[in-house]
């Protein structure tokens, strides 16, 4: 018997791989856009340009002294935010979670309240950063800031409520805070991603420097 197998038979590997839908990447291709769209517009209002260079000058003249380098990460190499932001974000991440599983909701209110106690030493480091950041970064910077304190106040409620008993409500305000922690860490990206292409950022052809993040 012939076992030799035709270069022309398909095997698994060759088989052509399921694409998305056309329809589906339509629309995540037009929500990318109106993403993009929204942050461009932010990036280009001029609007509270005042107002954010005296926040600026006024966070820079505080006299911090030396921990003003260490809010920015100075001793790492890199900025201190970024890696701050990790505690509040995974504990309401895993508090999400845990709200999902039958028994584990006193601990989901533990990682809540843990996350709002990670949010400040998160928030000041931020806006260290964020003093130092040309005005394009800064204007997103500032709704990053905004989306930030709706998911501090989204579970600061959320955290009432549980304590209170009322947990169906607090866990719905935890998902609030969920979608404005999403919303912020996309402008954050922005803002850094825009950094490291600004000429002189660390992307090939510039020389580096360390990446902003506001808070």
């Amino acid at each position: 018997m012939n076992t030799h197998m035709d270069d022309r038979t398909p095997t698994p590997h060759s088989q052509p791989q399921p694409q998305p839908p056309s329809g589906q990447v339509a629309a995540l291709d037009k929500a990318s856009e109106r993403w993009l769209g929204a942050v461009t517009t932010l990036e280009e209002s001029t609007a509270v340009d005042p107002a954010i260079r005296a926040l600026q000058r006024g966070i820079r003249a505080l006299p911090l002294g030396s921990l003003r380098g260490l809010l920015r990460g100075e001793p790492l190499g890199h900025p201190a935010h970024p890696m701050l932001v990790e505690v509040p974000m995974g504990c309401w991440l895993s508090a999400a979670v845990l709200d999902a599983v039958p028994g584990a909701h006193r601990h989901a209110t533990v990682l809540t309240a843990v996350g709002l106690a990670g949010a400040a030493p998160a928030a000041v480091a931020g806006w260290a950063d964020w003093a130092e950041l040309p005005p394009r970064q800064a204007r997103v910077g500032v709704a990053h800031a905004l989306a930030n304190a709706a998911a501090v106040g989204c579970y600061a409620i959320s955290l009432y409520d549980r304590l209170r008993g009322r947990g169906a409500r607090g866990r719905l305000w935890s998902l609030a805070g969920l979608g404005a922690v999403a919303v912020s860490g996309a402008l954050g990206a922005h803002i850094a991603y825009a950094d490291r292409t600004e000429p002189g950022g660390t992307e090939p052809g510039g020389t580096d420097k360390v990446v902003r993040a506001a808070s």
